[in-house]
């Protein structure tokens, strides 16, 4: 089942006549079917327990323009680039890199993918570099690859979705006379697995390849891994031999809007570009304008500090943990990794994958838990996997669309 969210009632063109009060009624019936909805979204990683109702006047009533590279001012002044450098060194620092550091804000973790490979093609001229990552990986690496001309072996993943590193190994030793690219996952899409940077870092020392880049793919698990003890730590960032490292604001950060922050370990190729006489500042990044919006909401939630975040992240587990074992008890078939917010679970049938968001794949499903994953939603879940299909209750549909129903915004018949 396809759900579709219905679009406004009426046409652009009619909304400056209808009035405000009834566009305001519309934006709240949203509002409502959008809040009712997430207690059902399980599947994805989007964590929506931080609000950041102090920055709604900079949010609502200011353009926020961070132009360029996020080091270089420009000649405007309508930017947040102080902020966007230190989400970057406060999460840099967490992830041990060096002081060369170098990174920005990007709209999402493919931007960040895609920037890392783009500038692996420019730091070897006349060299294709060859991408490999595992089977598990997200579908962006594919498509970055493709944008940029770039051969990508896949490496057998594992059963938990992790990197085989002897599969690694034995392809690696095919192209060390190229320079090559590891993409790791720290967070594997569908399993949370992540895939061992450390051992991806030795198997490029043994093999003597020195032309070289590890980038890190940690949209969701990066700041809570980095969180954990250090004897539950894994090795996954710089201080185990990665590059670059991207991670999610949208997702465990929670700031309700798509963001990203890409962290290189040295200032990359493209650091390098010259300056923009028309902005004043150099074209580093993929996008020429970027959201001076996100750089605030990415600071307002790690200024909650990294106390409450390690609360969260513990929260999440402890509710996986839960998930997993309520599934177990019902005898409906569950895994989940080490450290991990997902629950893997036997694929549902359609009428309960039509009333919950599992992410099913053909086989399997998941359930991601947040820190206000509703516990009683899991027990809901867990009796639905459990009584007869024809007695699961549907999900309730979306606000109306007026217009796609032929009717005019007053409800009468066209």
């Amino acid at each position: 089942m396809t759900h579709t969210l219905a679009g406004p009632p009426f046409r652009l063109h009619d909304a400056a006549t209808i009035g405000a009060a009834l566009r305001d009624q519309h934006y709240n019936d949203l509002a409502q079917h959008l809040t009712a909805a997430r207690r059902r979204n399980l599947a994805y990683p989007g964590f929506t327990d931080l609000t950041h109702r102090a920055l709604a006047e900079l949010m609502t009533e200011q353009l926020l323009n961070n132009v360029g590279d996020p080091y270089d001012p420009g000649h405007g002044h309508d930017h947040t680039k102080a902020y966007e450098r230190d989400v970057i060194d406060h999460l840099a620092d967490l992830f041990g890199a060096s002081r060369t550091r170098w990174g920005y804000v990007t709209t999402g973790s493919s931007e960040g993918t895609d920037h890392a490979l783009w500038d692996a093609r420019l730091a070897y001229p006349g060299q294709e570099p060859v991408v490999f990552a595992s089977t598990a990986a997200h579908y962006s690496v594919a498509k970055a690859c493709a944008r940029h001309r770039l051969t990508l072996v896949h490496v057998r993943a594992d059963p938990t979705g992790r990197m085989d590193i002897t599969d690694l190994r034995t392809l690696l030793g095919q192209w060390r006379h190229q320079p090559v690219v590891i993409v790791a996952t720290v967070g594997t899409t569908m399993t949370e697995a992540f895939d061992d940077v450390a051992a991806i870092a030795n198997a490029c020392d043994d093999l003597a390849i020195v032309r070289r880049r590890i980038h890190v793919d940690a949209a969701l698990a990066a700041l809570p891994l980095a969180l954990l003890p250090d004897h539950d730590r894994p090795s996954f960032d710089f201080t185990s031999g990665a590059t670059s490292i991207v991670t999610s604001g949208h997702k465990f950060l929670s700031t309700l809007t798509p963001c990203a922050v890409l962290i290189y370990a040295e200032a990359p190729v493209l650091a390098r570009t010259p300056h923009v006489p028309y902005t004043g500042t150099a074209d580093t990044t993929i996008g020429g304008s970027r959201s001076g919006h996100t750089p605030l909401l990415l600071w307002s939630s790690l200024s909650h500090g990294l106390d409450t975040h390690r609360r969260r992240a513990e929260r999440s587990r402890e509710l996986a943990g839960y998930t997993h074992e309520r599934l177990r008890a019902a005898g409906w078939p569950a895994s989940r990794n080490p450290h991990a917010f997902t629950v893997v679970i036997a694929q549902p049938p359609p009428e309960v994958c039509a009333r919950w968001v599992l992410a099913p794949d053909g086989t399997r499903a998941h359930i991601i838990c947040k820190p206000d994953t509703d516990p009683a939603a899991i027990d809901e879940l867990v009796t639905d996997l459990t009584r007869p299909a024809t007695t699961v209750v549907p999900a309730p549909s979306p606000p109306e669309n007026d217009q796609a129903a032929g009717r005019t915004p007053t409800g009468v018949p066209a």
